[in-house]
């Protein structure tokens, strides 16, 4: 039998703390690891807790559960904040997150689906995640089975070209199964977004493919537990959510910077931002 993790944690209060701990937990693997992705693994936190801890269902103790619902780490490259929540949620213990990035661990720095229990694709390759959850759904559509798939990628992500593909194709066959999340925090490696590739007008965009759309401030959990309820009773047409949210969130001199886009922090850097945090 599945569940989701925590029994459906809806109190607002429990829910920021997880997400201030998952924080913690990112940040001692990166500086352990001494590399990886800080601000879009910080960004995400909120949303992935939410979706983790409030709203999907899975059975940590059977991964493999048929009617569990599926999320898709499209921008592989935050895989810490996917360990992290995996390890919290009891798919593994919270020990091997000490082992990030290091030589034959599990946890490599892109998330691999065959050697740990809870990522469902392989990903790394941006741009493919919302293919795969196109595909999932619609086994779920001829399985008849009533799950859902949650698909999260990168404000950066969505300039390639695969992903409007793969919206036009949820669209065309009314994928309501489907919720994708747009981590929509402004930069990505080379700079601000709408200077290497503008992506605006995104609710506009999305919308002309035929989904429907909901903007939320992606570190307000009363927004984004709001949002997710809301996209459950949409029919028809896949839902995505555009989480306006803040690169390394959590961290003041992480915030918003684009240098810390790909580099880990430094055992200086973790014992004040753990200061912030704890």
């Amino acid at each position: 039998m599945g569940f989701a993790a925590g029994g459906k944690i809806t109190d607002i209060e429990t829910l920021k703390n997880i997400a201030r701990e998952i924080r913690v937990l990112i940040l001692k693997m990166l500086t352990e690891a001494g590399s990886g992705h800080t601000g879009g693994s910080l960004s995400a936190v909120d949303v992935v807790a939410a979706l983790f801890f409030a709203k999907m269902k899975f059975n940590p103790k059977d991964p493999e559960w048929r009617e569990r619902d599926r999320f898709i780490l499209s921008k592989g490259h935050v895989a810490p904040l996917l360990y992290a929540v995996l390890a919290k949620t009891g798919f593994f213990s919270v020990e091997l997150l000490s082992t990030l990035r290091k030589i034959h661990s599990p946890l490599q720095g892109h998330p691999y689906c065959r050697t740990l229990p809870g990522v469902e694709i392989s990903t790394g390759s941006l741009g493919q995640g919302l293919s795969v959850a196109n595909g999932i759904a619609l086994g779920f559509r001829l399985d008849k089975i009533s799950s859902r798939v949650y698909c999260l990628m990168g404000d950066g992500e969505i300039q390639e070209g695969q992903i409007w593909e793969a919206a036009m194709t949820a669209a065309h066959y009314g994928l309501d199964n489907i919720c994708g999340i747009v981590d929509n925090n402004g930069l990505q490696i080379d700079g601000p977004v709408e200077e290497v590739m503008r992506i605006a007008p995104l609710h506009d965009k999305w919308a002309a493919f035929g989904w429907h759309v909901m903007e939320v401030d992606g570190h307000n959990m009363e927004q984004i537990l709001s949002a997710l309820n809301e996209a459950e009773n949409i029919k028809g047409k896949p839902t995505v959510i555009i989480a306006h949210t803040i690169k390394g969130k959590g961290v003041s001199f992480f915030e918003g910077k684009v240098e810390y886009h790909g580099i880990a922090p430094t055992p200086a850097e973790l014992e004040r931002a753990l200061k912030e945090l704890e």
